[in-house]
């Protein structure tokens, strides 16, 4: 093969998808619950995103940044309109969105605060991207492992601690003018499917507010309906001043951006950019899903599945109490945290699961991730449940 070898593979070609299931070059069916790790938001093969890019194919694709790109002004007009946002700067992934959001509060601790040594705190257990900088905010040491030195200017406290958050600002007390951003996930991904605690986040919306400290929301995995809102933010009942989104905005296709208030509006040209960033194609993909989001039924869909699941994993857990011990997320954005104790661990029951007909992906190696594609059914669903259930009792 002439892959590096950068990913650990499961033992799955998959050559085809329709809705919620995908199939693999042999015929066999599985029920997707990773959806390209919470990106394929309308599922596989979704027939409006069928229609509507096989008509942008045949009208432009892509076009440089220098002009302006009437797709583009249209999927960002509806993202202000939706969020606390006035401004987007479109780019193709979540690492390279957060890497725009540190220039950012960079430039603005510059701009607006004077500062030369700016410092961004961040969370551990978080998980901001591959990037080098994204990396250096990233809050778990195993990602940092031979790509030292990393990026300076990052500062670490517990998620969700407001005595960490005490602690290290009692730490950085000299340095406190030297703080530009805060960077956090309202709801913790690949961490282990933390959901924010609302007087954390108030807590951490007054520091912003008291010490001119931007709020910056990583919402990559949790924005664009995932957890039943629009924004996770949402939930929290506090803005951001800037927020982050991929994954589940192009539905598949490679898009990301940056959104932020007018107080966080500081790029000029010259500052930042991206060959790819919005170009038609992708911005038509994102459009598509929006309008799809927006429209009767979806949202509440998505929160009616999520309580299923929930409620599904929640009878697991009774049914196995040696070994789970509780259900963390929002929507359909949902972690199964597997004990301690237990023998068993995500990357175990993730291979079961494939012999079981059910695609499903770890949050770490004590957490089971459900993020499906936010088109799946009541009858699929159970199947999950069903089919989740089968995996963990063969392996117990």
């Amino acid at each position: 093969m002439c892959l590096m070898n950068t990913y650990q593979r499961l033992p799955l070609k998959l050559v085809r998808g329709k809705g919620c299931w995908v199939w693999d070059e042999n015929g066999n069916k599985y029920l997707d619950a990773v959806a390209g790790i919470a990106t394929c938001s309308l599922g596989h093969s979704h027939r409006k995103l069928i229609k509507v890019l096989n008509k942008q194919l045949r009208k432009i694709q892509h076009v440089s940044n220098l002009f302006s790109i009437p797709e583009q002004e249209d999927l960002a007009q509806w993202l202000v309109n939706k969020s606390c946002a006035d401004r987007v700067f479109f780019c193709n992934s979540g690492a390279e969105a957060n890497e725009a959001a540190i220039k950012l509060a960079r430039k603005y601790a510059h701009i607006k605060k004077g500062v030369e040594n700016p410092i961004i705190l961040s969370a551990k257990s978080s998980f901001h991207g591959r990037t080098l900088a994204a990396l250096s905010a990233t809050g778990q040491k195993k990602y940092h492992k031979n790509f030292e030195p990393l990026v300076p200017g990052f500062e670490f406290f517990s998620f969700n601690n407001p005595q960490s958050f005490n602690a290290l600002q009692k730490k950085l007390e000299k340095d406190l003018p030297r703080i530009s951003a805060v960077l956090i996930e309202p709801i913790q991904g690949e961490g282990g499917i933390f959901p924010g605690d609302k007087a954390f986040f108030h807590l951490l919306r007054d520091f912003c507010t008291k010490h001119k400290v931007l709020l910056i929301f990583d919402e990559v995995q949790s924005g664009m309906g995932r957890t039943g809102k629009l924004w996770a933010y949402e939930h929290l009942q506090i803005e951001p001043d800037a927020f982050t989104l991929a994954k589940g905005l192009g539905g598949g296709h490679a898009i990301g951006a940056l959104l932020v208030k007018e107080c966080a509006n500081l790029f000029e040209p010259g500052d930042h950019a991206s060959t790819f960033g919005g170009n038609p194609f992708a911005c038509k993909a994102a459009l598509t899903v929006a309008k799809e989001i927006e429209s009767e039924n979806f949202l509440d869909n998505i929160n009616s599945r999520g309580a299923q699941t929930r409620e599904g994993l929640e009878k697991i857990i009774n049914d196995h109490p040696n070994h789970f011990k509780e259900v963390r997320g929002f929507g359909l954005m949902q972690g199964l945290v597997i004990k301690e104790e237990s023998y068993l661990n995500s990357q175990d029951l993730t291979k079961e699961a494939i012999k079981e007909g059910l695609l499903t992906i770890g949050a770490g190696p004590k957490v089971i991730r459900l993020v499906p594609p936010l088109i799946i059914r009541k009858k699929e669903v159970s199947q999950l449940l069903y089919r989740l259930a089968k995996s963990i009792e063969s392996l117990i």
